[in-house]
């Protein structure tokens, strides 16, 4: 029974290995597209050519070194936002989640159900009341105007806020037996327990904000605060035939979200779904 069952197993796996070969190629084909027409010369890449000849890191060199372009610090610019955008929202959704899940006061409900309420409303309807919001207290072309819209989300409330509640409640009450306040018991226990389902918020934050694009074209002017998205564009209008150095743009910039998804892939399934299944 034992053998017959474990060659049913690995039968299971292969055939699901072999299930996501399809899938797997669907996913990288581009990609290596990309690369390729990043490294191939010119007259190559208008002639159809799958695979280089001959292998050029010229776009790359122009991407980072041409002052025209300024693209390093437009790098700098990405993960200056999308570092702090990540942060702030660790900070501010663990606050409001703590108090969702462990505080008792009056119209909690109404109001969770309000915050969860702004979920249905799409990015598009706000743009235009943010864009004045920044524009009447002077915020254009800075980093604030960059960040501040984006400390909080009702996205990462929910996500704590499922999780924070598979903590017994009589290990708060324990705590504040002994004098321990809200914040201490924040920072101290539930912060320390809650690094999955952190570690998930701060890697969707990072990646959302660092794949943005039309917030930052609308509020930034100078190249001293343009982000990373929109210098890729940047990098083909200035010169339509340089589709190569777009494409190096475009494999530099898709660099740190690979890694995330590389280093962070098991850390942020169980963050999202240990929420999902507990709470």
């Amino acid at each position: 029974m034992r053998i017959a069952s474990s060659l049913r197993r690995r039968l299971n796996n292969t055939g699901r290995f072999f299930l996501n070969i399809p899938l797997m190629l669907i996913i990288l084909v581009p990609l290596l597209y990309t690369i390729s027409i990043s490294v191939m010369p010119p007259d190559e890449i208008y002639g159809n050519h799958l695979i280089p000849t001959s292998v050029k890191f010229t776009n790359y060199i122009q991407a980072f070194t041409n002052p025209y372009y300024n693209f390093p610090r437009m790098i700098l610019n990405s993960f200056i936002v999308s570092t702090t955008v990540m942060l702030g929202q660790m900070v501010t959704c663990s606050l409001a989640a703590f108090a969702f899940s462990f505080l008792q006061f009056k119209g909690k409900k109404i109001l969770f159900l309000g915050v969860l309420a702004t979920m249905m409303v799409p990015g598009e309807v706000t743009i235009i009341a943010n864009y004045l919001t920044m524009a009447g207290w002077g915020w254009l072309d800075s980093y604030r105007a960059l960040v501040f819209p984006f400390l909080t989300s009702a996205m990462g409330i929910f996500l704590l806020r499922q999780y924070y509640l598979t903590f017994a409640k009589e290990l708060y009450e324990a705590a504040k037996l002994d004098g321990c306040s809200n914040l201490r018991f924040l920072t101290s226990i539930v912060v320390p327990l809650s690094r999955p389902a952190l570690g998930a918020l701060g890697a969707y934050v990072f990646l959302n904000t660092w794949n943005q694009y039309m917030w930052p074209l609308l509020v930034t002017n100078s190249r001293e605060y343009r982000t990373v998205q929109i210098g890729i564009s940047m990098l083909y209008d200035i010169d339509a035939v340089s589709l190569g150095l777009m494409m190096a743009g475009v494999v530099i910039v898709i660099v740190p979200s690979l890694s995330i998804f590389v280093f962070m892939n098991k850390q942020l399934i169980n963050g999202l779904m240990a929420g999902a299944v507990k709470g």
